[in-house]
Formats: C-alpha cells, structure tokens, sequence
C-alpha cells in the first residue's frame, strides 16, 4: 500500500513538472511577439528614491522599553531641552521610554509639507514598541541636511504578551510604522538629464534590446543610440528642450518587441525548486541514475558479567546493525541538441526527484553537456 501511494506521488509530481516545462517552452512564440512599453523596463537615470534616517525617542510604553544607560540618558536631554528639571537621572523610568531609528524614503520630485511614511526599529532591548509614541524626530539625509521631520503614534499591526514566564505574540512589536508620519520639510532637487540629452537605463543588461529601445524611441520620439548593455541616450529635440516632461511621457508609452532571456537554470536547494528556463540545450551525454540506501539501526542492551557480591557492574551495550540496499539504476541517452522537452522526458523516465535533479543537472553542467547557466540559490 505504502509503495503504491509513493508511486503514485511520484506520478503526479513528474506530470506537474512535465506540464509546468511544457508551458514554459510552449508560449515561445507569443514572448517573442509580445510588446513591452518602455515605462516597464527602464527608469531615467537620476530620477529616484532618496533614503532618510534618524535617531528617536519611542515614549508611552508600558513597561516594554529598554534598560540602556544611552535611552535613559537621550530621555534627560530631552526634559532639559523643554526647562524640565531633574533633580537625579534615576528620576527617569527606563523601561516607559525606547530608543529607536527612524527611517523614510524620498520618492522623486516630492514637495515641501508632503507625507512620508516612515518605519520604526527598536535599537536596545525593549521588548515592544506596541502603543508608544514616536517624539519629533530629524530625518537627515546622507550628506547630514534635514529634509523632514517625524511624530504621532505607532503601528505595530500586532500584539505581544507576557506573563508568569510564559508570553506569546501575533507579529513582531519591536518595529512598527507611522503612515504618514513624516512630513518634508525642504525639496530634494532632480534634474532631468542634462543640457541636451538624458539617460534610459534598463532595469536588466540586455544589448539586444538596448538596441532596440534606441531604434523604436528614434523613430517615434527622438533621436537616440545604445551606448552599452543597459544605458540609451536621448536627445532632447528642440522643440522639447524646455518641455521635458512632455517628451518623457511620449518616450516611456513608446513599444517595443520583447527579447528571449538568455537559457538559465535557476536551483534552489534549501527547497529543492527547480526553474528551467527556455533554450536550455543539452550537448550529447548519457544519465544513469541509481542509488544506494544505507540505514542503521541501534538497539541498547544491559550486560552484567559477574554478580554485584563478586564487584560485577551493570555496563550499558549499545548494538548497531547496518542495512545497506542497493537500487537498480537506470541509463537514458540525450542525443546531440536535445532540447528542454527531451530533457524533461529522459528525467521523467528515471523517476527522479526534484534532489535528485538538482544533482542529476549539476553533474551535466560539470560535464560540458548543460547549454545553459546554472544558478544556484
């Protein structure tokens, strides 16, 4: 029973894994055909996100903040900059206050009082952020210039109790996020490309279709050539110098014909996915596939070599059988430019596991038959 539900798994595993590859290699025809616009596959250089990041005080808490000696001490500074007086520095309660770092991102061309919102990490040993308030804060960019301010309650989106040595939690409280809880102060500047011309930069390495980029902007925008792999300058038309924008909106809805990705086997061994890619070739080579299954068994026994009158100990004996099962293998032949159905088929007809194909595909890479690169995850 136990070796007929095996087989059957095993059955329908290989059909799922024939029709994912079958589908894979089927709509080849269609991505070629298919039309990318230019907005899904590249970005203008230098239009983009700008990181922020500061250092807060998280107050409010019941009893969850950290113990630190800097929090209690940031927590004192921040009484005698409002004219509070303490009288000693034990005066603050550690553990209703929490140090934190506050971090945001910029898009581009955000304005002056914009909202941001911004995310909440605990640094010391509080144990949750959960109903705090965060104190205004700086948000600096990297070269040190304020660029906005943040305050106003937390949101951990979940909850963490304790009690008596046990506790238990729904989400992890010791980050949290203020939606909206920044608000830019000043602007941070972008330009448009330069005096003349601008930068599309593709989101991947692809000279083929950097060059076909260039050729579809020319003939529907403006005048344009690939200057490597990922980058295609624009000239700016005169009629456009000044009115960038326009131009922009007419480049990015310009179309342009999908690439084939280059032949690729991505594995991940942690779970054991495989994802062959379209392409993939194999050179002539032969795949046996077999194995050996060694098992041992361990059985504790108590030996007693003389009676206890005559100083006889009672000794533990450990016992080990070792069973080794040997598989019958299997040997299949790929001919010379087997394609990915074949491959498919042979690896089906072994009865391999996906373990066992991540071997079977790391040996023929090794072997020089595998047309393909091999990535591993």
């Amino acid at each position: 029973m136990i070796a007929l539900f095996q087989a059957s798994q095993k059955a329908i595993a290989s059909a799922l894994l024939i029709a994912c590859l079958s589908w894979l290699v089927g709509p080849v025809s269609l991505a070629q055909a298919a039309k990318l616009r230019v907005k899904d596959i590249a970005h203008v250089k230098g239009v983009r996100n700008n990181q922020l990041v500061g250092y807060g005080l998280v107050v409010g808490l019941s009893k969850t903040g950290d113990k630190s000696r800097s929090t209690q001490t940031s927590t004192a500074n921040l009484i005698n900059n409002f004219n509070g007086r303490l009288n000693n520095d034990n005066d603050v309660r550690p553990t209703n206050t929490a140090a934190v770092i506050v971090t945001a991102l910029v898009p581009p061309f955000a304005k002056e009082g914009d909202p941001l919102d911004v995310v909440v990490s605990s640094m010391a040993d509080a144990s949750s952020l959960e109903g705090g308030v965060l104190i205004s804060t700086e948000l600096r960019a990297p070269n040190g210039e304020i660029v906005a301010l943040a305050q106003g309650p937390l949101s951990t989106g979940g909850t963490s109790v304790s009690a008596g040595g046990s506790s238990k939690r729904t989400a992890i409280t010791t980050s949290a996020r203020i939606p909206g809880g920044a608000i830019m102060e000043r602007e941070i500047h972008t330009e448009i490309g330069d005096e003349g011309s601008m930068d599309l930069v593709l989101d991947r390495t692809d000279f083929t279709l950097a060059s076909r980029v260039a050729e579809a902007v020319t003939k529907s925008a403006g005048p344009a050539r690939a200057i490597d792999g990922s980058t295609i300058r624009v000239i700016f038309p005169d009629q456009y110098v000044d009115n960038r924008v326009a131009f922009l909106s007419k480049v990015e809805n310009v179309t342009v014909e999908a690439t084939e990705e280059i032949a690729k086997v991505v594995v991940n061994e942690r779970t054991g996915t495989i994802v062959i890619g379209n392409n993939v070739k194999l050179l002539p080579a032969a795949v046996a596939h077999g194995g050996i299954t060694v098992s041992v068994s361990t059985t504790n026994s108590v030996s007693q070599p003389n009676s206890l009158s005559q100083g006889g100990q009672t000794v533990g004996v450990t016992n080990s059988k070792i069973d080794i099962t040997k598989t019958k293998g299997s040997l299949v032949q790929l001919g010379p430019n087997a394609t990915l159905q074949d491959l498919v088929a042979a690896l089906n007809a072994l009865g391999v596991t996906p373990s066992d194909l991540i071997s079977v595909l790391q040996a023929l890479k090794a072997a020089g038959s595998l047309e393909a690169t091999l990535e591993i995850i």
